[in-house]
């Protein structure tokens, strides 16, 4: 990896394009090295886990919405078509489209693959942009599977090495700032196009995408599954502008009133962002991680020593032998989806799924009262309501440990943990501790996923939406990724059982 220095230079230093960070994202991308079995193997166990997800909100009103947008717009002139998840293969639409109502679908249960560090991620989230493009210029550009692979392998690695490096939420800015480049990237990698290309690409982009955090604040509504979303629509949409010669405010990380200056630490910041070397591989995606459990990652290892927690010691589903549950945590966990908040409506019966996501006080009781977690019985209205799971959701908060802060910053893959240390008072005097460093299905958890967890997620999401036979034939087009001729790459979607989404209400826009 080569290390970049990046600050914010005034506009008589006449910054060179060279030296600017979305020139060197942009080489990163046109670098047409190889991608290795490891990483082609999770990127299939990626694509199966964003399919496995998107199944299980194809009837939820987000995902309606921004699927009946997509198919009012038909596929493009320049293409063939972009296929939307539910829909027939034969149903096309246009790319940035495709990448809207796919993204959403992706996003909207919040239980796909993530990586943390100075920034939040959903690296998965780069998938839908890339394949849309991808399965609509097959044809014309005779695409195949390897380039979708190498596409790809270059969004996780955008994306991540920027997350390591740049912290947005520090400044309330969405972490999907940094989405945006690495879609446009990714994109540019599939499609061969020159570094001016990509650059002018990943800067409009950028330019396109900064939004506050707000979306993931107070009572959370729908868009939190939209933003990331919007951030690979507007990546398709950047370069194809770019393809077409437009250029971007540049320097759009660096300038005096750039991203950096106005958006992030401000005129006399600088930070250091490692990128992949010419000639080096791509190998990020290694470092993401999926989830077992539809809830804010963080949440993840709290919901599996919860579920122990149940097993060992069965009297502390009861609030009446409970005096107060205190979890030692990272400053994140306890200021973001933590009593740290300040947030009351983390503490609120009625608030939204969203809000409920994000909340660890909610999702720890209700794992402690049932030993499980469902992506939809535990957020049911009349789960949050139980009066026994209130009472003893208002005896949960949480506090920062630094101990756990640096370890979640820890650049170490050994050290690195997203969990902490719970204490428990009983009403007896008694005390019962215990922690937990990473989620049961994290790279060193108990129980890590590989292709047969993958798959399982998928067929237990997919029940009652997917038929049989389309899971078995989306597994095999997935697993067959790399091999995947231009006129097959249209078979990476999946097909609601026959009536379900057309029994499906939906609403009237402008489309």
């Amino acid at each position: 990896m080569q290390l970049h220095h990046v600050r914010v230079h005034r506009s008589d230093e006449n910054l060179a394009r060279t030296d600017q960070l979305a020139w060197k994202i942009a080489l990163c991308a046109a670098d047409p090295v190889e991608v290795t079995d490891e990483v082609t193997e999770m990127i299939i166990n990626r694509v199966i886990d964003n399919a496995a997800v998107a199944a299980a909100s194809l009837t939820r009103r987000p995902v309606v919405s921004a699927r009946t947008q997509a198919l009012a717009h038909p596929r493009s002139l320049n293409g063939i078509g972009a296929t939307v998840f539910g829909e027939q293969l034969s149903r096309r639409v246009s790319p940035e489209w495709a990448a809207w109502a796919n993204g959403v679908a992706v996003r909207e249960l919040d239980y796909h693959d993530t990586f943390l560090a100075a920034e939040y991620s959903h690296p998965g989230d780069n998938i839908p942009p890339v394949v849309a493009v991808a399965q609509h210029l097959a044809t014309a550009r005779g695409l195949t599977g390897r380039d979708l692979v190498r596409g790809i392998a270059t969004g996780y690695e955008i994306q991540i090495d920027l997350v390591k490096g740049i912290s947005l939420h520090a400044h309330k800015i969405d972490h999907v700032a940094h989405l945006g480049p690495s879609a446009a990237a990714g994109i540019g990698t599939l499609l061969g196009l020159d570094p001016e290309t990509i650059f002018q690409a990943v800067g409009q982009a950028l330019h396109t995408t900064t939004a506050t955090r707000q979306s993931r604040k107070g009572e959370i509504s729908s868009w939190k599954a939209h933003a990331p979303a919007f951030a690979g629509k507007m990546a398709v949409e950047a370069v194809d502008r770019a393809m077409r010669g437009e250029t971007s405010p540049t320097p759009i990380y660096e300038g005096e009133d750039g991203v950096i200056a106005w958006l992030l630490d401000g005129p006399a910041a600088a930070y250091e962002v490692s990128l992949p070397s010419a000639g080096e591989t791509k190998r990020a995606i290694l470092d993401s991680y999926t989830k077992e459990h539809s809830a804010e990652y963080q949440a993840q290892a709290w919901i599996d020593l919860a579920r122990k927690l149940h097993r060992e010691h069965p009297a502390l589903s009861d609030p009446a032998n409970v005096a107060s549950v205190v979890i030692h945590t990272s400053h994140h966990t306890h200021y973001v989806i933590g009593s740290g908040a300040n947030d009351p409506q983390k503490y609120d019966p009625t608030a939204s799924r969203e809000t409920l996501d994000h909340s660890i006080p909610y999702i720890f009781t209700v794992a402690l009262q049932d030993g499980s977690w469902h992506h939809v019985d535990s957020y049911r209205p009349e789960r949050a309501g139980r009066a026994d799971t209130v009472a003893l959701w208002n005896k949960v908060t949480t506090t920062e440990d630094p101990e756990w802060t640096r370890r979640y910053h820890s650049l170490d893959p050994a050290e690195k943990a997203f969990g902490g240390r719970v204490e428990i008072e009983l009403t007896d005097g008694s005390r019962i501790v215990d922690e937990i460093a990473v989620a049961d299905a994290h790279p060193l958890g108990a129980k890590p996923f590989g292709r047969a967890e993958y798959v399982n997620k998928f067929r237990t999401l997919a029940q009652g939406i997917v038929e049989e036979g389309e899971i078995v034939r989306f597994l095999s087009a997935a697993e067959r990724l790399p091999r995947l001729g231009a006129g097959e790459l249209g078979q990476l979607t999946i097909v609601a059982h026959n009536g379900l989404l057309a029994s499906l209400p939906t609403a009237n826009g402008i489309f």
